[in-house]
């Protein structure tokens, strides 16, 4: 067998075709670093079965990768060799029994998911994000300091406090999340809006705060307010937090009733 030759002409056709696919960033990334990793370890070869299979044994005996490392990677090739063509070289992954626990260390204990939650709630009244756009805070969005946020037909990208992203890459560190989204469960997975807003009610009724006032909404709320106080700019306000009309985000700078009435009896208006 002859094989096919693998180009960078090939490699930028397969990162254009990603893209397009619309994958993630840290997907694109991913994919990218195992095929380049694929073709250096070819030095000229020809791509054929043999080599690729030789290459899934070189990451577990030279690069000594876990299983599912060395999956990942065979992964990207396998996606690579469909938008080739060249489905004559796929392989079979390696099988992987399914694990009855987590690795030591692994765990997300009551501690560390407690600081979870409170990290979720800071981020969200730091930044104004919605909670359902909590999944585009991952690793590389806190390292470049912006998160670019696709929602509802829009995107926009906001800005991330230096402070909070500090906080954000410790955290990161200490689960050993080295990519993707930060906020996830003790298994792995990222958190889904219901668990976010039940964590946020147990949370905050344990350090006895009213549960009426507790929802991820009402933090969104708190960050207008207290930036529309400081800069007076309403139509920033709009774009940072997503809103397509001044009108609607008018409505999040309703003060309360006791707030209104004190506003009136500053005015000295009475005799």
């Amino acid at each position: 067998m002859n094989g096919h030759c693998l180009t960078n002409e090939q490699i930028l056709a397969f990162s254009t075709a990603l893209f397009q696919a619309e994958r993630s960033q840290a997907t694109m990334e991913k994919y990218l670093r195992s095929v380049r990793a694929f073709s250096l370890f070819l030095d000229g070869q020809p791509v054929t079965k043999d080599t690729v299979m030789a290459w899934k044994k070189h990451l577990q005996r030279e690069e000594n990768y876990s299983p599912s490392t060395v999956n990942a990677s065979l992964a990207a090739l396998n996606y690579l060799f469909n938008f080739l063509g060249w489905t004559d070289c796929r392989t079979h992954y390696l099988k992987i029994q399914h694990r009855l626990f987590r690795e030591t260390g692994r765990e997300l204990d009551r501690a560390d998911y407690e600081k979870l939650i409170a990290l979720v709630m800071e981020t969200i009244c730091a930044t104004g994000i919605r909670v359902g756009e909590v999944r585009y805070i991952t690793v590389e969005a806190v390292r470049a300091g912006s998160a670019t946020i696709s929602l509802k037909g829009k995107i926009r990208t906001i800005l991330l406090p230096g402070k909070l992203c500090k906080k954000l890459l410790k955290y990161a560190r200490k689960q050993k999340i080295t990519s993707g989204e930060i906020f996830r469960t003790g298994g792995g997975k990222p958190m889904s809006r219901c668990q976010i807003w039940a964590e946020m009610k147990r949370v905050c009724k344990a350090a006895g705060v009213d549960s009426s006032k507790v929802f991820p909404h009402n933090l969104r709320h708190l960050f207008a307010t207290v930036y529309y106080r400081i800069y007076k700019d309403i139509v920033k306000l709009a774009d940072i937090l997503g809103h397509s009309s001044v009108e609607t985000t008018r409505i999040y700078l309703l003060t309360t009733g006791t707030e209104h009435r004190q506003q009136l009896e500053r005015l000295r208006l009475v005799l």
